[in-house]
Formats: C-alpha cells, sequence, structure tokens
C-alpha cells in the first residue's frame, strides 16, 4: 500500500502462466488482492452450491444422514418457531382490527389474518428459526470438521464429502424449512382466531369465512415456494461457511455468526423477489 510495502501472498489460482516451473505463490500489493476476496468467496459459494445440486440427483443417496440431520434441525426448530408463530400473527391480527373496527368491518379480520400468516409470516418465522438454530448448528458441526481435517479424511479414503456429509443437511434443512412453514402458518391462524373472537369479540363464523376471501391456493403454493427456497439458501450457506474454515476453533464461531447473518440477508432478498413475482403471476 504505497510506501507501507504491504503484500500478502496470493496462492495461484488460474492467473499463472501453465508451464511455468517457477513458484506460483506470488507477492501481490495488499490493494489488489484485498478486493478479490469477497469476489473469491461468492464464486466458491456458488460453485459449492452448483456440486451440491448436481450431487442430489446422483445416486446413492445417504439416507441415515439426512433422516438424522431432519429429525436434528426438527428437533431444535419446532417449538421455537411454534412459539414466535403466535405472537407475530396476533399482533397481526390485533394491529389489523383496532383499525378495521374503526370502519365498522370486524368481520374481515380473519382476512388479513390468513393474508399475513401464510404469505409473509409462516416462510419468515421458519427461516429465521432454521437459519438461527438449524443451520448454524450444521455450520458449526461441519466447521469442527474441517479443522480437524475429517472431510480431507474422507477425500483420500474415496470418499465424496459433497455427497456424504453436504447434500443431506442441505435437503434436510429444506423438507424440514418446508413442513415446519406448514405447521407455523397453523399454529399462528389458530392463536389469532382465538384471540380475534375471545379478545376482541369478532364472530367466530365471520372469522374463518373472510380467510379465504382474498386467500387462495395459488398464495399457499407461493408461501411453499418461499419456504423452500429459504431451507435451500440456509442450508447450502451453511454448508459453505463450514467447510471454508481455515483458522481454527476462532473461524468456527465467526463462520456461525457469517451464516445466520448471512441466511437473514438472503432472506429479504429472496422474500422480496418470490412475492413480487408470485403477486404479477396472481393478476
Amino acid at each position: 500500500m504505497g510506501g507501507l510495502g504491504m503484500t500478502v501472498d496470493v496462492e495461484d489460482s488460474g492467473l499463472a502462466r501453465k508451464g511455468d516451473s517457477r513458484d506460483h505463490t506470488q507477492a501481490v500489493p495488499w490493494s489488489q488482492a484485498a478486493p478479490l476476496k469477497p469476489v473469491r468467496g461468492i464464486g466458491e459459494f456458488f460453485a459449492l452450491a452448483l456440486d451440491i445440486l448436481v450431487a442430489m440427483f446422483k445416486p446413492p443417496l445417504a439416507w441415515r444422514e439426512l433422516l438424522d440431520q431432519a429429525l436434528f434441525i426438527a428437533r431444535v426448530s419446532l417449538l421455537p418457531a411454534l412459539m414466535l408463530s403466535i405472537p407475530y400473527v396476533v399482533i397481526s391480527v390485533f394491529e389489523l382490527n383496532v383499525l378495521i373496527m374503526e370502519f365498522g368491518a370486524a368481520d374481515f379480520s380473519g382476512t388479513g389474518a390468513a393474508l399475513a400468516a401464510v404469505n409473509q409470516i409462516g416462510p419468515f418465522v421458519t427461516v429465521l428459526v432454521v437459519a438461527g438454530a438449524g443451520a448454524s448448528a450444521m455450520c458449526a458441526d461441519l466447521g469442527a470438521r474441517t479443522i480437524r481435517e475429517e472431510l480431507d479424511a474422507m477425500r483420500v479414503m474415496g470418499i465424496d464429502p459433497v455427497q456424504a456429509l453436504l447434500v443431506p443437511r442441505v435437503l434436510a434443512a429444506t423438507v424440514v424449512a418446508l413442513l415446519l412453514s406448514s405447521l407455523v402458518t397453523l399454529t399462528g391462524l389458530t392463536g389469532g382466531f382465538f384471540f380475534a373472537v375471545f379478545f376482541q369479540h369478532v364472530a367466530a363464523g365471520s372469522y374463518v369465512a373472510s380467510m379465504t376471501l382474498i386467500t387462495g391456493l395459488w398464495d399457499v403454493v407461493v408461501s411453499m415456494v418461499k419456504a423452500t427456497l429459504f431451507g435451500l439458501t440456509a442450508g447450502l450457506i451453511a454448508c459453505y461457511q463450514g467447510t471454508s474454515v481455515t483458522r481454527g476453533p476462532a473461524a468456527v464461531g465467526n463462520a456461525v455468526n457469517e451464516t445466520v447473518v448471512f441466511s437473514f440477508v438472503f432472506l429479504f432478498v429472496i422474500n422480496l423477489v418470490v412475492t413480487a413475482i408470485g403477486f404479477e403471476l396472481k393478476k
């Protein structure tokens, strides 16, 4: 960097000339190497994601590992997801009813509850819990295996870590997110129903009848697509962060934190894109 003379060693990544017998480790100015790090990380993530997606369709599938991971993610995610879904929907119903009661339209409170729970709250709460509990645990497990060089040992024995470890974890996160989203939506709607009927004195029949007023089968399909993409993305991020740990135990904690943060960022991006596409296709 200018007169400081700071340099960083960058390993050969295809930039060195082929056939060059000299050491491919080059001294590159820090100011040139630093901007390449995030770009390289993005490329490595998509390369690993492509390998995992391709390996999903190659037999054999590690069914035992898939079942173990699915049960683990469900065990750590089920109760928090259900506990979060009820207050989210109840708050939405309460705020909506305060507004519509001013216009004498309390009978339509079920409409807003169904729209919020199916389109947003169900998938949203699911990915928060799956990313915060399930994906972070997967990242920590893979990170510990990586620094103990277990993945390298598997490669030496002729076992593909992607096929044996990563594919089952990504599939487990995807399946659990899809199933958990449906359960969270039903739980939230049930909690919203009891709150609206017993605390805000909304007619039970009117609440149930208005739930399908503007929320239909298409909204349920879009919600399931969201949950599937959320779980798939969280699983891919956890696998990449866990297998890219290189600096010892301290880096595992950093990878876990990055897994949660990146999953939440992708959550908002995917939610925005899928919601917009679903709204346009519904017209």
